[in-house]
């Protein structure tokens, strides 16, 4: 049994339950933070912090939980549930109102906080990489939708996932309404070229993830050049290498996109380089422990 947080207190998983007048059920009016745990640690903790604040105010959402309260919150969850290693999913909807889109009718946000607990990817994914299927689905356009809101409203995506799993692929690739690869589902994604890492920059309407940013500094760290750009389709597919990160996979080598072999076919030894520089420098990335000391 997983304990979750609801509304200011904690409850056994078969009693963790919404308003069916929620906002955030009823029209995916919300935000939400996904953030790992190692050993008890947190990742990062205030850089998601941050960008979930930044969504609650590009949606006008008040922000309804301090920061040390968070704090409390991630605590009491790893505690409770004996947690290690971890993903928790940090929800805020607009909460309860009555049927309308309105935002104005919603008085209260719902908080909702739960985990789940992560194993590491198998070896063998890691080595042979993994297959991208660039599907007829568009990256939801800026002007229609900031990509720097961590949506409850993940439609867009899920339609491109399932496009995806339908051709055997493990992810999709999309594309922005001007052509250019913008992400993929729920990770950001590179390529190398002759040394060089390139990788879509945030005016294709990408969501910059936290753990790209973390490659980014960990490649000019170690001498290698990372550009930011508008890439087609074409540029990925004559790449040396090709790799995603996110939170979960952290850096993961692209094989194959559709039927084209990228590279060697298997991970490639600079994404492989970036993902032993993650994990050699994992630590400094870490809060303090949430099963041993205070905050």
């Amino acid at each position: 049994m997983m304990w979750v947080y609801v509304n200011g207190k904690f409850v056994p998983e078969a009693e963790a339950t919404i308003s069916v007048f929620d906002h955030g059920f009823l029209y995916g009016d919300g935000v939400y933070e996904a953030v790992r745990i190692y050993q008890g640690k947190p990742f990062l903790f205030d850089r998601h912090l941050a960008r979930l604040r930044r969504s609650c105010d590009l949606i006008g959402l008040v922000h309804p939980v301090d920061d040390e309260a968070w704090w409390t919150i991630l605590t009491e969850m790893v505690r409770r549930n004996c947690l290690s290693d971890a993903g928790i999913r940090l929800t805020i909807s607009r909460g309860p109102g009555e049927i309308g889109i309105d935002p104005g009718l919603c008085h209260q946000p719902t908080v909702v906080v739960m985990a789940k607990v992560l194993s590491p990817y198998p070896t063998e994914m890691r080595e042979r990489g993994v297959s991208l299927k660039v599907v007829s689905v568009r990256r939801n356009p800026l002007a229609a939708q900031s990509p720097h809101i961590k949506s409850l409203s993940f439609l867009n995506n899920i339609l491109a996932k399932q496009e995806a799993s339908q051709a055997g692929a493990f992810d999709a690739l999309m594309l922005n309404m001007d052509g250019y690869v913008t992400e993929c589902t729920t990770s950001n994604v590179f390529f190398v070229r002759h040394g060089q890492v390139y990788t879509p920059s945030a005016g294709c309407g990408i969501l910059e993830g936290i753990t790209r940013e973390v490659i980014i500094e960990l490649a000019r760290t170690l001498g290698v050049s990372v550009k930011e750009g508008y890439y087609e389709v074409d540029a990925f597919l004559g790449a040396d290498e090709c790799f995603i990160t996110n939170t979960g996979m952290e850096v993961m080598s692209v094989s194959r996109i559709d039927q084209n072999v990228i590279g060697t076919g298997k991970s490639g030894p600079l994404a492989h380089q970036l993902w032993k520089a993650f994990q050699d420098n994992l630590g400094r990335y870490l809060g303090p422990s949430l099963l041993e000391t205070p905050r």
